[in-house]
């Protein structure tokens, strides 16, 4: 039986691959072997249990104050050794992480193929978002299979040179995600919530916390929600605050003593998904918070100069404003008080796909195999 590498390293990871990793244990074909770097801890801990994923292998390289070196190092060694001990005929590995990019190069440098999901999205911007522009562009260049999720994804490969029979559009895996969880059974479980009307609050929900922004941006941001707390005293701002001190640090220190403003500690995925759902409007520099909150019916300001998901702004569902105080004031004060320009982003839904990506994949994945008998 062929074995499958299929390779986890921070949260986006586990929610993206964990559609394709059950699809590979139902249909029981290939030996499907999942492995973990660690990248990011309890934060993936807490999706694989969600869909009742079992690691085959724990790297478990996270540490205290982790560099982007430390990272790479420690994942490329022990992806290293274990391609070695277990000669896969496939790798896959998602999207932009730096485990992700080091999963593709380990398998690289043994000639294994590599399916590269959520391929081809691009800001053509080396920086923005830093490192996960430059992951993404190396990974692309050395995958075998690349499952774009969108045309214009697509189109970005193709424009690149890359063999438009390696690629396939499949959506993305994160809605086949959202939607599994969308119809769980089960209710929000957050102790700051309980006594809160949830049903009928107008909820602002805030992610923030990518490294471009730290610094100067970051205050200009803080200050814009300041503003608009204090504007709108009968809105809720809930805002799960990253553990980076670079993010809690600032946004503790200036936004704790705001009634109407709620600082949580990062949530597990289930709890975010449903809170999403009791949102209003949301603001965030997340590029999987971009894919998801359509799905939902929930206007989106970007908080970035520039997207990779630029399918979302042109359908207009989401709106650009970067870290700038004065263009996030104007456009959360607008979808606030204009009524037809909130249900005109809100009515936009399926751009990134049908809740079907992760079996267009492994259809993809099957034919690959078969035909390359010796891969």
């Amino acid at each position: 039986m062929k074995k499958v590498f299929l390779i986890v390293g921070t949260r986006p990871d586990a929610i993206k691959m964990a559609p394709i990793i059950l699809k590979f244990k139902e249909t029981n074909k290939y030996k499907p072997i999942v492995i973990a770097t660690g990248q990011h801890r309890q934060m993936l801990d807490q999706v694989l249990e969600i869909f009742k994923i079992k690691i085959d292998y724990d790297l478990n390289i996270m540490k205290k104050n982790q560099t982007l070196d430390d990272i790479t190092i420690n994942a490329l060694s022990g992806l290293g050794k274990l391609m070695d001990k277990e000669k896969p005929s496939l790798v896959i590995v998602q999207g932009d992480t730096t485990t992700s990019f080091v999963g593709g190069l380990a398998a690289f440098y043994r000639k294994i193929p590599v399916a590269h999901v959520e391929a081809g999205l691009r800001t053509y911007d080396l920086y923005q978002p830093f490192p996960e522009e430059a992951n993404r562009r190396l990974l692309d260049s050395i995958s075998s299979l690349l499952f774009p999720p969108t045309e214009k994804a697509f189109e970005n490969l193709i424009k690149e040179g890359i063999d438009n029979g390696k690629c396939i559009i499949t959506g993305n895996t994160a809605i086949d995600s959202l939607l599994f969880i969308k119809n769980m059974d089960k209710q929000i479980d957050i102790p700051e919530l309980q006594n809160i009307d949830l049903n009928n609050r107008k909820i602002i929900l805030i992610t923030a916390h990518r490294r471009e922004n730290f610094g100067r941006p970051f205050m200009e941001f803080i200050e814009a929600i300041k503003t608009c707390a204090n504007e709108y005293k009968d809105i809720i701002f809930i805002y799960p605050v990253h553990l980076n001190p670079n993010v809690d640090n600032p946004v503790r220190q200036h936004l704790s003593n705001f009634k109407n403003v709620l600082l949580l500690k990062p949530l597990d995925y289930f709890n975010f998904i449903k809170l999403m759902d009791l949102s209003t409007i949301i603001l965030t520099d997340s590029g999987g918070v971009q894919e998801e909150a359509p799905v939902l019916g929930k206007p989106i300001l970007v908080l970035r100069d520039v997207t990779e998901r630029p399918e979302g702004v042109k359908a207009g569902a989401s709106k650009i404003v970067g870290m700038h105080k004065e263009k996030i004031i104007n456009e959360l004060e607008k979808l606030l008080t204009d009524e037809d320009e909130f249900n005109k982003m809100a009515e936009v839904r399926y751009i990134y796909g049908d809740g079907k990506a992760a079996e267009k994949i492994y259809n993809k994945v099957e034919e690959f195999l078969d035909e390359n008998s010796d891969a």
